[in-house]
C-alpha cells in the first residue's frame, strides 16, 4: 500500500523531463502526468493560434498523440522538458492550421420539408407498386387513368378526349380503381 501512495509523490516532484523520459519507456502514468501538467496551456495556445475550439481540441489530442509516440527521442541533454512538448505542441497546431478548415455545420432552425431517406425510400416503393398495379389494367382502363390522373383532366375532358359518354368514363374509372385496389391489397398479403 505505501508503494502505491509513493509512486503518485515521485510524480508530483519529477521534472517535465523525466516525465517525457519516463513516457517514452511505456510508462502511461508519467504520460497522464504531462497531460494533466501542460493539457490546458496546450489548448489555450492552440485556441488562440487557431480561434476555434474544436481545431484547437484537435491540436491538444494530436499534441499529445505525438508525444506518446516521440517521447523516446527526447534528449535530456539538450535541454528541459517543457520547451521539446511545447515544439511538438507548435508543429500540430501548425499542421491544423495548414489542414483544409470546414466550419461547423449550422443546425437548421426547422426541419427540411424534403422526404428523409425513409420516406423517400416508402415513396418510391409505393410508386413502383401503382405503376406495376396500372400495368395490369386492360388498355380501357388505364387509358382513362392516365388521363384523369397524369394528364389532370376532368372526367367530362376525358370523355370528350376519348369520344366516349361521360357514363362510360364513370364506369371505367370505377372499374380501374376497384382493380388497382384489389391488387394493391393482394400485394401486401
Amino acid at each position: 500500500m505505501a508503494a502505491a501512495v509513493a509512486q503518485p509523490t515521485i510524480a508530483l516532484v519529477c521534472s517535465d523531463g523525466e516525465l517525457i523520459v519516463r513516457t517514452g519507456t511505456g510508462d502511461r502514468s508519467a504520460f497522464e502526468k504531462l497531460y494533466l501538467r501542460y493539457a490546458r496551456s496546450v489548448f489555450g495556445l492552440a485556441l488562440r493560434r487557431l480561434g476555434d475550439r474544436g481545431r484547437a481540441e484537435e491540436a491538444v489530442q494530436e499534441t499529445f498523440a505525438s508525444i506518446w509516440r516521440s517521447a523516446s527521442t527526447y534528449k535530456p541533454e539538450r535541454g528541459p522538458g517543457a520547451p521539446w512538448l511545447y515544439g511538438v505542441a507548435r508543429n500540430a497546431i501548425v499542421d491544423r492550421s495548414r489542414a483544409r478548415y470546414e466550419p461547423p455545420a449550422e443546425a437548421p432552425e426547422e426541419p427540411s420539408p424534403e422526404a428523409g431517406p425513409e420516406e423517400s425510400a416508402e415513396l418510391a416503393w409505393a410508386s413502383w407498386r401503382v405503376h406495376r398495379a396500372l400495368e395490369a389494367l386492360p388498355d380501357r382502363e388505364r387509358e382513362v387513368i392516365r388521363l384523369a390522373y397524369w394528364s389532370d383532366l376532368s372526367q367530362s375532358q376525358v370523355a370528350d378526349k376519348l369520344g366516349i359518354p361521360l357514363g362510360t368514363v364513370k364506369t371505367r374509372t370505377r372499374s380501374a380503381l376497384t382493380h388497382l385496389a384489389e391488387f394493391l391489397e393482394g400485394e401486401l398479403e
